[in-house]
């Protein structure tokens, strides 16, 4: 597949034409505003009972660990099921591990450990759906719109990124932390509603028989390996996974030690990053038809790096929103771009374990990154995390950008 430059708008909202894609994003626009409540009530809720960085920071590490070792197993038995009854199964059992949290909260038994528990075995339900939802949208939305359903789904996170810390910060500071937790429970219902109405656009590819796991792990990746565009877009989003999604450890302590603000603070400062990143969102679904965009793949990681520094030196309330809001638009339209060049450069039997293998560096590593982030704010300060975070990203991108530039040249000689 070519990759085109030039920019294209069209219709944003293109793949909602799709009935079994109108029902799934609909469903997702009411889970993803519960999710993001809890987002926001856990790291503050485990901040206030620890009152450390680094303790909040292990919530994030073992929220994503399982997703780390266990993301190249989950891709070969997606690869080989019915991809909506993965689904209907990891939705089912997040609304039963949020449920349980939610009560330990409202009767006031909550405890740290308790947090970390439940954290863990969301993190292992999420394994296996998030590549599992990421695989299913082509099933639903067809190979021509994929590009703008991804931007769709990206837009209603985002959305909901907005929403939700809005949402939460008022019902923490008024109503009590236990109704973001409930909320977030039952939300997931509309989702589970959402797939009993679908009927799958395409048919799943029948896998190998008798084919073992290991032997499957090792031609995904192989697979990628031997496709260039597939390697890079692993390699920049494994580095901003893990070093520029530390937001759930940073912004609460730079909101509360630096910004000096509450529960409502927080919440909206939060909700600034989710409008930059819904902008952004809708971007990419504007100029979707063309296909990704090669320039914004390349240049977007340096703007990300870049915002998450300033951020770090930013004193005023107003002034760090409005970083965190680019810093958002910055990063979905990276990460929207990278989802899209890998699912439409990747055959069907192995789309599976390609999205796998995203799943893992975009959030597999950010217990790396969580722990990274944690220290050097516990050590340091959250101005000092911030900056250490983008830092490293630009040292990391500097040698894999010398080499395309390197392969480029050679290319241009040869011809």
């Amino acid at each position: 597949m070519v990759i085109k430059t030039n920019l294209k708008f069209n219709n944003p909202f293109i793949a909602l034409k799709h009935k079994n894609y109108r029902y799934y994003w609909l469903g997702m626009c009411v889970s993803l505003i519960g999710t993001w409540m809890q987002n926001i009530a856990q790291p503050w809720l485990a901040y206030n009972l620890t009152n450390s960085p680094f303790l909040l920071s292990l919530i994030g590490a073992l929220q994503f660990t399982p997703m780390l070792f266990f993301s190249l197993i989950a891709g070969v038995f997606i690869d080989k099921h019915n991809k909506k009854k993965i689904i209907l199964l990891t939705q089912s059992l997040s609304l039963v591990i949020t449920f349980i949290l939610a009560l330990l909260v409202w009767a006031g038994q909550v405890q740290y450990w308790h947090i970390l528990v439940s954290a863990t075995a969301l993190g292992m339900v999420n394994t296996l759906d998030m590549p599992a939802r990421q695989a299913f949208v082509i099933e639903i939305a067809g190979k021509a719109d994929l590009m703008n359903a991804i931007a769709l789904n990206s837009a209603v996170f985002n959305a909901a990124r907005v929403i939700g810390p809005a949402l939460a910060g008022i019902i923490m500071e008024y109503a009590g932390i236990a109704f973001c937790f409930l909320f977030n429970s039952i939300s997931f219902a509309a989702v589970i509603i959402s797939l009993l109405l679908i009927k799958p656009l395409t048919a799943q590819s029948k896998p190998k028989k008798n084919a073992k796991v290991l032997t499957d792990i090792k031609e995904g990746l192989k697979y990628i390996y031997k496709h260039d565009i597939l390697l890079n877009s692993i390699l920049l989003m494994a580095i901003i996974g893990t070093f520029a999604m530390n937001f759930n450890v940073l912004v609460p302590v730079f909101a509360k030690e630096i910004l000096k603000q509450k529960e409502t603070g927080f919440g909206f400062l939060m909700s600034f990053m989710g409008i930059g990143s819904f902008i952004g969102a809708l971007f990419i679904a504007s100029i979707s038809k063309p296909g990704p965009n090669k320039r914004f793949f390349n240049i977007l990681p340096v703007a990300i790096a870049i915002f998450l520094i300033i951020t770090g030196i930013t004193r005023i309330y107003l002034i760090t929103g409005l970083c965190l809001a680019l810093t958002g638009f910055f990063f979905i339209s990276f990460s929207s771009t990278v989802n899209s060049t890998m699912q439409l450069n990747s055959k069907d039997e192995y789309r599976g374990r390609v999205m796998s293998i995203y799943s893992l560096v975009f959030a597999g590593s950010t217990p790396l990154g969580n722990l990274y982030a944690g220290a050097f704010t516990d050590h340091f300060g959250a101005r000092t995390g911030f900056g250490a975070c983008g830092a490293i990203i630009i040292l990391l991108l500097i040698p894999i950008y010398i080499k395309a530039f390197n392969k480029r040249s050679r290319r241009s000689i040869n011809t």
